[in-house]
């Protein structure tokens, strides 16, 4: 006779949700400067890119992609919303994010910057930083005026670079708050909920 086990007790917690950030109304004529350090190339996707773009997109822990996992995604990229950075030496890319049509609930209209990624051996230069702010000012020069990004509470090298980019946190949820004042703490980043955007 089968025994059966209660286990809802045991259930586990339902995954919270992604953080979300977005780029301030007082910024919408204010884009982002990009600064790229020597060495590195910024430009946008060119046929054949793909295989490199599942290299460095693996390196940084999103694996699986293909053809197949990509092409939803190609069909809302900008067009020349694209952005990889290439090591000159190697001729590798080492950096990339996209800039794509994503209109959403709390987001209409929405433009989101999303997949930013870099090869963990060019860490430090300030290429991801480099990748988002030309992915922000393609948004800005096309009229998005709702532009956000999504990630995670573990991300924190990627959340300072959003920060001081001039992104700020989205408080869309009741759990908000309180997640970012841990994030802000590890962050060494002033918490200023009264000044974010709430939903």
């Amino acid at each position: 006779m089968a025994t059966v086990v209660n286990s809802s007790d045991e259930q586990a917690k339902p995954k919270p949700q992604q953080l979300r950030m977005v780029w301030p109304e007082q910024l919408l004529n204010a884009p982002p400067e990009i600064r790229l350090h020597d060495g590195y190339t910024l430009r946008t996707y060119q046929p054949g890119d793909e295989p490199g773009f599942y290299h460095v997109m693996d390196l940084a822990g999103f694996t699986g992609w293909d053809m197949e996992k990509l092409a939803p995604t190609l069909a809302t990229i900008l067009p020349d919303g694209w952005y990889l950075i290439v090591d000159q030496a190697s001729g590798e890319i080492v950096a990339t994010t996209m800039a794509t049509h994503h209109p959403s609930e709390f987001h209409p209209f929405g433009g989101e910057m999303g997949w930013v990624a870099g090869h963990p051996a060019h860490a430090g230069k300030g290429l991801g930083k480099a990748v988002c702010a030309a992915v922000t000012r393609r948004f800005l020069s096309a009229g998005y005026k709702n532009i956000y990004l999504r990630t995670d509470d573990w991300r924190l090298p990627a959340i300072k670079t959003y920060l001081t980019l001039g992104y700020q946190p989205f408080l869309f949820a009741p759990d908000m708050a309180e997640r970012w004042e841990a994030i802000c703490g590890n962050l060494a980043w002033k918490f200023t909920p009264e000044q974010w955007p709430k939903a």
